[in-house]
């Protein structure tokens, strides 16, 4: 079993589970949903995910492709979004 970073978290967790289910119209029960089938398991989880907003940032450097010795800055952001 997982061990939970932040333990009070898991209820807050579980709470947010379970409204992505209901947004997607997969009745969940409390405790084991082994009955589940694998497309409404995912479709709890990608819900979950569109709801989550992180913004990523990715820089780096490196060199230019076409002029040696040049050096470019790459630089991504993204989030996800609803």
């Amino acid at each position: 079993m997982a061990k939970h970073v932040v333990p009070e978290a898991k209820d807050a967790l579980n709470r947010f589970k379970m409204e992505a289910a209901n947004e997607v119209g997969v009745n969940l029960k409390q405790g084991y949903n082994g009955d589940l089938t694998a497309k409404q398991a995912g479709s709890i989880g990608g819900q979950m995910v569109k709801k989550i907003k992180p913004i990523r940032t990715l820089s780096f450097d490196r060199n230019y492709r076409w002029v040696n010795g040049h050096k470019i800055t790459v630089r991504y952001a993204f989030n996800l979004t609803v």
